[in-house]
């Protein structure tokens, strides 16, 4: 959605694909280049004034323990009028929350700043975090409303990754492998679907999808067997890790997950049809 429409909210910026985002770590940054000149950047009068502006960098540099730079005015206001939605630790927001400010602030928040702000604090890593997640979206009274979405949270996923790997040279792509693979465990959708909905521009991104889905699929039919395992082997949970070399607490996780999808299954099977009766 355009940051510019009327009644943006950062709920619905957040929702919003990021555009072919990047996995990959970022790459050294190539070393300027001397001015040769004449003299190789040696030596000379010329050669020197050369290799003087070839150094001068083109921005300066934040000096050592500058003050970062400061977030809207109005996200200073909401933080001091809703501090659990927008202090120190975020909240994601409910659709509609713009509206609901400028109601329960009259006078206070001005409609254009408040906008402005919204769709900032929107595209912020802080909020985008927070998303990506998967908590519920939150009312002005910090009650959890509604859920998000499964393809925002796979998009500010996606997206948070993305500046982080911007900002490191370190491969994040396992760790983003892993917290996919959570979010398609979260959402309630069969891997095909899951794919389906969350599929983009950035190939490698879908790959990474699959390949979550496919480690959440492994994951899945040998817990299965565990549980029918279990289920057959008449042993205490404790007996029972005890027997197969298993910490007691991940053989309990295993097998609720297992029971879980077990549910989740039954739950989409369509009811028998009844038997007719003998009249």
């Amino acid at each position: 959605m355009n940051a510019s429409a009327d009644h943006d909210t950062p709920s619905d910026a957040a929702a919003a694909p990021a555009e072919s985002p990047s996995t990959q770590p970022a790459g050294e940054a190539r070393p300027p280049q001397r001015n040769q000149g004449r003299n190789g950047g040696r030596g000379g009068r010329g050669g020197r004034q050369g290799g003087d502006r070839q150094q001068r960098p083109a921005q300066a540099e934040r000096p050592a323990g500058a003050a970062p730079a400061r977030q809207h005015p109005v996200l200073d206001q909401l933080a001091t009028l809703y501090p659990v939605l927008f202090g120190e630790t975020l909240l994601p927001l409910k659709r509609g929350i713009f509206e609901d400010l400028l109601a329960a602030q009259p006078g206070v928040l001005d409609k254009d700043s408040l906008k402005a702000a919204l769709a900032l604090h929107a595209r912020s890593s802080r909020y985008l975090t927070v998303v990506a997640s998967g908590l519920q979206r939150h009312d002005l009274s910090g009650q959890p409303v509604e859920a998000l979405t499964p393809e925002q949270v796979h998009h500010a996923l996606i997206e948070v990754f993305r500046r982080r790997g911007a900002r490191s040279r370190e491969d994040l792509r396992p760790k983003l492998r892993q917290r996919i693979l959570k979010a398609y465990e979260a959402s309630g959708l069969s891997p095909d679907e899951y794919v389906q909905r969350m599929h983009g521009k950035d190939e490698e991104v879908n790959q990474l999808t699959r390949d979550a889905l496919a480690e959440a699929s492994a994951r899945a039919a040998r817990e299965d067997a565990l549980l029918r395992t279990f289920e057959a082997s008449g042993k205490t949970l404790n007996e029972f890790a005890d027997m197969y070399g298993l910490h007691i607490l991940d053989a309990n996780r295993s097998l609720e997950r297992a029971r879980t999808r077990q549910a989740a299954k039954a739950e989409r099977l369509p009811a028998p049809a009844s038997a007719p009766s003998g009249d």
